[in-house]
């Protein structure tokens, strides 16, 4: 897990006793916008913390003043700009595949086991507001603003954020994001849902999330996965769906020593023990 194996990411264990993790977007010169690169590390980075069973909550920051000022326009360009197939049909084919593949890297924050909070502070921009509406938890500093600028660039948006963005603060308020493109300050963030609080400094932000990270990280680690695993599947179903399908998953997974645990410290009244996934 050695930093120097990502060229747009750092890892950072920030709590090695609680099982906290940074996963920082490491291009602060470029204003973390998002590369190539970055689309074939997320997965990675997400997958090396899932597997690793001291791993019980993941932070999503940046590095310099801003979280993300989306898509690089290199890499939008390198996209886009054709793969030398004189068949139209088959570039495009090429196209959506390459889509398709970015589409993924996003939705890898969901599919992580582990719970996925976003600390933002500075520009959220674009493929930013992707990543933020894929986690968990969104946090922010004053100084943030969101801004799902793909219209202004003559795109739909396509990672994500038509998708996740309305589940979070209404059909209307994401349309009028997604149509306008302009900047969202944090205390209408905040006002409209997309994040759940907002803190006067990114120092204040950063101690506050991590307080955060480490009550999640001290829960039953069956209990999170299983919240977050339901929480996503309730996006496809019914009501009468999703309450068949915690049934089904609760059945699997409800017996534990995890529940035993628990029980046992409410009792005695202490904090539980939980083992590590």
């Amino acid at each position: 897990m050695a930093n120097e194996e990502f060229k747009t990411l750092q890892i950072v264990h920030s709590d090695s006793e609680a099982g906290v993790f940074h996963i920082y977007l490491n291009r602060p010169a470029q204003r973390n916008s998002l590369t190539l690169d970055f689309f074939s590390e997320l997965p990675r980075a997400l997958d090396l913390l899932d597997g690793r069973r001291g791993a019980a909550a993941i932070v999503l920051a940046g590095r310099g003043p801003h979280f993300c000022a989306g898509i690089d326009l290199s890499t939008l360009a390198a996209i886009t700009g054709g793969g030398g197939r004189s068949d139209p049909g088959r570039e495009r084919e090429r196209l959506r595949r390459q889509i398709l593949s970015l589409q993924a890297a996003i939705s890898a924050v969901e599919r992580c086991r582990r719970p996925v909070i976003a600390a933002v502070h500075g520009a959220c921009i674009g493929g930013g507001v992707d990543l933020a509406t894929a986690c968990d938890l969104r946090y922010c500093s004053e100084d943030a603003f969101f801004s799902v600028k793909e219209v202004d660039l003559a795109l739909a948006a396509d990672l994500g954020t038509l998708q996740r963005l309305p589940a979070i603060v209404g059909h209307g308020n994401a349309a009028e994001m997604a149509l306008t493109a302009r900047k969202v300050p944090a205390a209408e963030a905040r006002a409209m849902g997309l994040v759940s609080a907002v803190f006067p400094s990114r120092q204040e932000m950063d101690t506050a999330v991590m307080a955060i990270a480490k009550d999640l990280a001290a829960k039953s680690p069956l209990a999170v996965a299983g919240t977050k695993a339901v929480l996503l599947r309730n996006r496809d179903l019914t009501v009468d769906q999703s309450l068949d399908y915690v049934a089904t998953w609760n059945s699997s997974m409800l017996i534990s020593d995890d529940l035993a645990e628990a029980t046992t410290a409410q009792i005695q009244k202490r904090k539980p023990t939980f083992a590590k996934l």
